[in-house]
Formats: structure tokens, sequence, C-alpha cells
């Protein structure tokens, strides 16, 4: 999952990303308000974690902007305001959730699970796809109910595939999800990895299928 962090005190934010990151999260950082919408317009996130009191556009600005263009990205309020009325008025206001400061890292990770869920479906986020599934919980694929055996970057390639089931991933996207540390990626190691997938996925109905122009796509033929 890709998540976008507005948060203006550096040594919570930087905790923050490196925990996210060791989760299995992909997590992008923004320390002033006004860079949120222009970080969703060069990204799609799967969730926004947004504090309240940031320099530049507040966090009350900044969801107001957000839900008042149509975004519909879950939204998860951090802050140290925590008061009955805070958490009323910023779930009024568009909020999906509210975590307050100090809190406990597991916690935050599933909440940020459970939003996702909601915002694609309830149950089933979009963490299956036919015969094939994803645990986040265990970080583990399943085919068939048989644990799928993955290197690291094959793994990386399919999750980022499978959280957005069924919508095309450009081999820039897929790059950023997997290679986010990485600099000067060559293009060519995304066609080799969704080569080995598909042949590992091959016994299945599940297959990935390349939209020219578009990116590749995990679909269920079956």
């Amino acid at each position: 999952m890709r998540i976008l962090l507005a948060e203006d005190e550096p040594e919570l934010a930087t905790w923050l990303v490196r925990a996210l990151q060791q989760a299995d999260f992909q997590v992008d950082w923004v320390d002033d308000g006004r860079m949120v919408r222009r970080s969703l317009k060069a990204t799609r996130y799967d969730a926004l974690i947004l504090d309240l009191g940031l320099p530049g556009l507040g966090g009350h600005d900044v969801l107001a902007d957000l839900r008042d263009a149509g975004h519909t990205l879950p939204v998860l309020i951090l802050t140290a305001r925590d008061s009955l009325m805070e958490r009323v008025s910023t779930l009024h206001e568009g909020a999906d959730d509210f975590l307050a400061k100090p809190f406990e890292l597991a916690e935050l990770e599933a909440r940020l699970v459970a939003l996702v869920r909601r915002s694609r479906g309830g149950e089933h986020p979009r963490l299956a796809c036919g015969p094939l599934a994803y645990d986040p919980g265990t970080r583990q694929f399943t085919l068939d109910h048989q644990p799928l055996a993955l290197t690291p970057r094959e793994h990386a390639v399919l999750r980022a595939l499978i959280q957005r089931s069924g919508e095309p991933l450009s081999k820039q996207e897929i790059i950023e999800r997997v290679f986010s540390d990485e600099q000067d990626v060559n293009p060519e190691v995304t066609e080799v990895l969704v080569h080995r997938l598909r042949k590992r996925l091959a016994p299945s109905t599940v297959q990935i299928t390349t939209l020219r122009g578009l990116g590749y796509v995990l679909e269920n033929a079956g």
C-alpha cells in the first residue's frame, strides 16, 4: 500500500516512514499542507495520514480542499489535539479515522489496512484476484490456498499489482513502488519480473495482461 504522510515534525515523520516501510507500506512524506494536493496529482495513494497542525495550509483546510475537489482518498487524522469536539469535527469534515498522539504503531498499521479495505469494498479489498490472495498481516501470497514461493522483488511487484487488481500499473509506477530506495532502475527489470510472475501464475486463471500504453493489469480469466 502506498501512503502519503503529511506531518511537520521531522523526528516523528522520519520514524514513521521507516517503521511503516518495514511493515510493507510505501510512504512518501511532505511537511507542508500546500504540498498534499500536488503530491496527489503526481502519484496514486491508497491513504493519507494527515496532521492537523501543518504549516502553509492547516490540516482542516487540506481535508476540506480534498473533499471539495471530490477526492475519496481515505484520510486518517494524526494529531495531538485529542478532544471529543476535535474528533467529531474532523469526522464531519470528511476524515475517515482519527488517531491521537502518542499512539502505538501496531494500531496505526491496523487502522490504515482497515481504511483501505473499506474504501475498496469491505472485507475483500482487492487483495484477492480469483484464486490468488495476499494477506497483509502475514505478508504471504497463496494460490489456490497454497503458499506461493516468490523472490523478494517478485513479491513486491505482485503485491503492487494485487493492490490495484483490475487497474493498470505503468512500468514507472511499479518501479516507484518496488525500487523506491534505488536510483536509475532499468525499466527492463520490470519486464523480467513480470515474465517470471506469469510463469508462476501460469497453472491458474490469474494472469498479468499488458495493456499497450497503460502498463500491466492483474486479472482473473476464470
